[in-house]
């Protein structure tokens, strides 16, 4: 699509949500129902496109793309009504008398683009919020992932007009032509450098974003933890979708105390989850692609694999890879893995293990494996990052009761159930006064001094 072509369809959705047709709630419950229909109504399509791409057996797929879209869909239709109605504020008795209440309005049009890594859930669970806020929304799934951009595109298309959702595709002459438009509200998904590409396309138009990014998050386990079941949920977390999750722990510090215990337990659960021979599970995935497959393979450091490091180039397919006495100055430290690559590095002094956390870029997620009230306190209260998990990694994401969203340099906003109809809402603040009365203090000229004492009162 060519940019003249994106703008003519832009100006269409700037006319059609002019129309006021997407502000009455019924209007967009209405919409919200179609769309849960409609991906019901093809979700062995969804699962065998996302198969094509990722290589995902249909149980992942549902677990964690078409199912969390449909709980998503589901929470804004059952809450959406209570969510848009205006929101009653006290008023200052100086302002008397007078009705304040704050009214959520949508942003307008916006646009919506979605990654190749959950490019199903990430492509509809923001247009759910953006549906149930009120909005018209242009998606741009990613090119990487062309099976599954296809099935949205169908679904869409079928549940709604163009000028309402449109879906565009393409790569980069795409992108660019659809940040160089002057949109309400743009939501991306995707990685820091391309994100910084985004803010600064949005900044030239004043264009509020909300940015989903990533980093390194790590994973931390101190000499409390119950090692067999951190082995556990991190084996789980980190090779999920063969690495390639936002919020996978990227990275595991573990005390030196445990950590052969630790590693060898993570070693028995890749064999228990994924057999002796992964890379002829059929339930577990691939790399997207060529590029980003080699790109890994760069990263191994056979010196330092304690299990996994085989490869498949035919089928992009990585077996899921343990390094052990990893360093901060080894390639695999030196940018986010994306991948089933797990370094594991030692520790004996936990207070430097924070100090030095501090001293990084804030996280998408951060994991701790602990029993210690202490350390538990210290990394949920004093380090900035996205979100995460005591005893546990990735789940905090899978609930509509929390928004989701990065702090720093993994992202901006939020969003998830009442976050994610926030995200794509503006709040009015608005002073309903009434005209039977009128106080005369505030105005000139000023020689009544009634007014300020009533203000000194009022502050008290």
């Amino acid at each position: 699509m060519t940019g003249a072509e994106i703008e003519a369809l832009l100006e269409k959705q700037r006319a059609y949500y002019k129309s006021g047709a997407t502000i009455p709630v019924k209007n967009r419950i209405d919409a919200l129902k179609r769309l849960y229909k409609t991906v019901n109504k093809y979700e062995n399509e969804i699962n065998d496109a996302l198969l094509t791409d990722l290589g995902k057996s249909r149980y992942e797929s549902f677990m964690c793309e078409s199912g969390l879209a449909l709980t998503e869909i589901s929470y804004m239709i059952r809450h959406v009504k209570k969510f848009a109605k205006r929101k009653t504020v006290k008023t200052p008795l100086a302002q008397f008398h007078s009705h304040s209440y704050k009214q959520p309005i949508p942003y307008g049009n916006v646009l919506i683009m979605s990654p190749w890594n959950y490019p199903f859930l990430l492509t509809v669970d923001p247009l759910a919020d953006a549906i149930a806020a009120g909005n018209t929304a242009i998606v741009k799934p990613s090119a990487y992932s062309p099976a599954t951009s296809a099935i949205v595109e169908k679904i869409i298309g079928e549940c709604f007009d163009p000028e309402y959702v449109a879906v565009v595709t393409g790569g980069r002459a795409e992108n660019t032509a659809l940040l160089d438009a002057k949109f309400d509200l743009v939501f991306f998904t995707g990685s820091q450098s391309v994100g910084r590409e985004v803010l600064r396309h949005a900044a030239e138009h004043l264009t509020p974003a909300v940015l989903e990014l990533g980093g390194k998050s790590p994973c931390i386990v101190d000499e409390s933890a119950n090692v067999k079941l951190a082995a556990k949920r991190i084996v789980f977390g980190k090779y999920l979708n063969c690495g390639q999750t936002c919020v996978a722990p990227d990275y595991v510090l573990c005390d030196k105390s445990i950590k052969g215990e630790f590693v060898k337990a993570v070693v028995n659960e890749i064999k228990k989850q994924y057999g002796d021979e992964p890379l002829e599970n059929k339930n577990y995935g691939k790399i997207i692609n060529g590029k980003h497959f080699e790109r890994l393979c760069a990263l191994v450091d056979e010196s330092k694999t304690v299990t996994g490091g085989e490869t498949d180039a035919s089928t992009c397919r990585i077996a899921p890879t343990v390094m052990d006495n990893v360093t901060y100055d080894d390639a695999v430290m030196g940018e986010e893995i994306f991948g089933p690559i797990m370094p594991i590095i030692g520790f004996d002094d936990f207070d430097a293990v924070v100090s030095e956390l501090k001293n990084k870029d804030k996280p998408l997620a951060l994991y701790l494996f602990s029993s210690n009230k202490k350390h538990i306190k210290r990394v949920t209260t004093e380090l900035s990052y996205g979100g995460g998990c005591i005893n546990d990694v990735v789940i905090h994401l899978a609930t509509s009761e929390m928004g989701f969203g990065g702090v720093g340099a993994s992202g901006m906003g939020s969003y998830h159930g009442k976050d994610g109809f926030d995200a794509f809402t503006h709040y009015k603040s608005i002073v309903d006064k009434k005209t039977w009365i009128d106080l005369p203090m505030r105005y000139q000229p000023y020689k009544s001094k009634l007014y300020e004492k009533l203000l000194h009162i009022f502050l008290k």
